[in-house]
């Protein structure tokens, strides 16, 4: 069963942040779905803890979206 979850990433703004945010993830073997305007990364194929992770390593700290 593959992972989907969505998490908030206030500091993503621009399609040069959604760019190294895809980049990121899909080194990991994931895929994302972005929704700009809310700051939100919908995650497919990575453990949330994974992908949260892997935003902060890159200098997007992320959380769970409520």
């Amino acid at each position: 069963m593959t992972q989907t979850h969505t998490l908030s990433v206030p500091d993503m703004s621009c399609g040069h942040c959604r760019a190294g945010i895809e980049a990121a993830l899909a080194r990991l073997g994931a895929t994302a779905h972005f929704d700009m305007a809310a700051r939100r990364v919908t995650v497919e194929g990575l453990a949330p803890d994974a992908a949260i992770a892997a935003l902060d390593r890159i200098g997007f700290p992320a959380q769970p979206a409520d």
